[in-house]
């Protein structure tokens, strides 16, 4: 891709523990923000782990080590790798954590630091770093947390949960600017006291992109529809009760649908154990061309959620199946961003996750509604053009980056006091 030339080339150091090749969550987000802004003539260079994600399937490593990807320059960090329970996520998420902070010194002075998040601990580092280097660093945040952790039971009221909250606020004071990814974040932000000045919404952006210009279609004339669920299988999205209902359903039955399910998590297991129909299909972590061909293929997109549970993060699932023009039917809490986005942009069909056994009923109504696909499916990509392209992304960053760069050192950290 040729470079566009920018007035004033910025370097930018980002800080996320799931880099390239890590093929799902934030892997890819992050990926996408480092070689988009280095195609806008910006000097990028990524802190990150040794991969590890969702599976340890490069081994292992003690030691940190630099390598070039695409043109940008990587530091890799060992870590603890483990996230069979909460005590070994903890673990690998402060091994993580403590490594940065050791690299800190050898880390060189960027014009700006990206910090994502998660890794929570690592958030601690994030602050020394810009305490030490008095150099301004943006706070991306993908998941609310320790919120998130509570939801999902991996940390339970007490002195962790404690410091953890400490260590949000004190986050959130010190970053210059908090990039959130939905509405929904920004007023969790505000209504803990960080000032609307310091935020700034920016859609992740869709992380795939079609090998071929996709023309929104209504699924196969013949053939079983195919409903395809994909990314990351963990503890939040519930999965394993949506296909136990998508499974008792006989109106699908008699339509003959199947649910594809690709990629790996905490859940996976759980989840295949909980297929009993050959209508059921757990493909685990598949190539990309075998990702592509089943988005090409697929009738309908779902995104499924816990039931009960406070929304902390958007699935990047839902930007790529609308960058494809998948229709999509979400089954989330009504207040939720997934629910606004979907119903805003007329991309598909929304159902309340506290009602996991309407979420059959509404498949069975989006399949019987081939019209409403086809123009769900265009809402969809013409949605997706507008607010998910990485472009449009690194546009958002490059005014937040060189806004946040050209304060004066006493008015970094606009509303640097939470108010109370």
């Amino acid at each position: 891709m040729r470079r566009r030339p920018v007035a004033s080339p910025l370097r930018i150091q980002l800080w996320s523990i799931y880099y390239d090749p890590v093929p799902t969550g934030i892997g890819p987000v992050s990926t996408i923000f480092a070689r988009t802004m280095r195609d806008r003539g910006h000097e990028v260079d990524v802190v990150t782990a040794h991969p590890h994600y969702p599976a340890p399937e490069w081994g292992t490593s003690r030691r940190p080590y630099r390598e070039e990807r695409d043109g940008i320059s990587v530091l890799r960090l060992p870590l603890a790798v483990g996230r069979g329970t909460a005590a070994r996520r903890l673990l690998q998420e402060l091994s993580f954590a403590a490594s940065q902070a050791i690299a800190i010194p050898a880390l060189g002075s960027p014009d700006v630091v990206v910090a994502v998040s998660p890794s929570f601990p690592a958030l601690a580092p994030a602050i020394a770093n810009s305490a030490v280097r008095r150099r301004p660093w943006i706070l991306w945040l993908q998941d609310i947390l320790p919120e998130g952790a509570v939801s999902t039971e991996l940390v339970r009221p007490g002195r962790v949960l404690a410091a953890a909250q400490r260590l949000e606020h004190a986050a959130y004071r010190s970053a210059d600017r908090v990039v959130v990814i939905s509405e929904s974040f920004a007023h969790n932000l505000r209504a803990k006291g960080v000032p609307a000045a310091k935020i700034a919404r920016i859609y992740n952006p869709s992380t795939r992109q079609p090998s071929t210009p996709v023309a929104p279609s209504p699924g196969p004339t013949h053939g079983a529809p195919r409903i395809l669920s994909m990314g990351n299988i963990g503890l939040s999205q519930g999965l394993t009760e949506y296909v136990r209902w998508f499974q008792e359903s006989t109106e699908l039955e008699r339509l003959g649908a199947h649910l594809v399910i690709a990629g790996h998590g905490v859940a996976a297991d759980e989840v295949r154990a909980a297929i009993r129909s050959d209508r059921v299909e757990m493909l685990g972590l598949v190539s990309d061309g075998r990702l592509e061909e089943e988005l090409r293929r697929a009738t309908l997109g779902v995104v499924t959620q816990r039931s009960g549970l406070r929304e902390f993060n958007l699935p990047s699932k839902l930007m790529n199946f609308m960058a494809y023009g998948i229709p999509v039917v979400a089954a989330v809490e009504p207040e939720s961003e997934v629910a606004r986005i979907v119903e805003s942009s007329g991309a598909g069909w929304v159902t309340e996750s506290a009602r996991p056994e309407r979420f059959p009923e509404r498949i069975a109504e989006a399949l019987a509604d081939r019209a409403g696909r086809e123009s769900r499916g265009e809402a969809a990509a013409a949605y997706a053009g507008r607010y998910f392209s990485p472009h449009g992304m690194a546009e958002r960053f490059e005014e937040l980056l060189t806004e946040v760069v050209d304060l004066p050192s006493p008015r970094r950290g606009v509303g640097r006091e939470l108010t109370r």
